[in-house]
């Protein structure tokens, strides 16, 4: 079904948005960023920074990036729970500040992300999705969205399951899409600035 012009001019204003907020982002945090970098790489070595597929617009693979804040050649389940192990020092303080995801400004300027959206799930978990959930991919994937601040502490949740991973798929998973389906559908430049201030907040609490 072939977009309103309304909804192409919504559209456009929200990747203008993003590509603005990111370049701004990247020249400003420039200094933070060669830190985190410094960081790592005395911690726990090269490389600096993480590669994974993951599931975008159309259903688009492209490689997301984040500062690496696991133990190099780490194996183990898709997701962490709970105190992992193989969560390096610098890469505790760099979850729990978020800080790890600042990469992604430049798959937002490149185009496979966008600032606020659902956040984009690895293919092995996309093969669990419901007919209805795959309308997730007709936008882009973000930085944040409401169901990442909802669920800021799962790690903590999914550390207290019998079977983490279980629990992700059919119950957390699940709820994260809910939550992004309909935020979809009421989507707007003012919305997303929303969320952005609302991730920040959340950071300090």
């Amino acid at each position: 079904m072939r977009k309103k012009p309304a909804e192409y001019v919504k559209e456009v204003m929200i990747r203008v948005f993003d590509i603005f907020l990111s370049i701004a982002g990247i020249i400003i945090l420039s200094p933070l960023l060669l830190l985190i970098a410094l960081a790592v790489i005395l911690d726990s070595g090269y490389p600096v920074l993480f590669k994974q597929e993951r599931v975008g617009l159309h259903k688009r693979h492209f490689r997301i990036l984040k500062f690496r804040t696991m133990t190099n050649n780490s194996a183990g389940t898709l997701i962490t729970v709970g105190a992992d192990c193989r969560v390096t020092r610098i890469g505790k303080f760099l979850r729990a500040t978020k800080m790890d995801e600042l990469p992604q400004l430049f798959n937002v300027i490149k185009g496979d992300m966008a600032l606020v959206g659902p956040r984009p799930e690895v293919p092995e978990y996309v093969k669990h999705y419901l007919d209805a959930e795959n309308d997730i991919f007709s936008v882009r994937p973000g930085i944040t969205d409401y169901a990442s601040i909802l669920y800021r502490r799962e790690c903590d949740l999914l550390g207290e399951a019998s079977d983490p991973e279980y629990i992700y798929i059919n119950e957390v998973m699940r709820d994260k899409l809910r939550i992004n389906l309909e935020y979809m559908s009421r989507r707007s430049l003012w919305g997303n600035l929303k969320v952005i201030l609302l991730t920040v907040v959340m950071l300090f609490k």
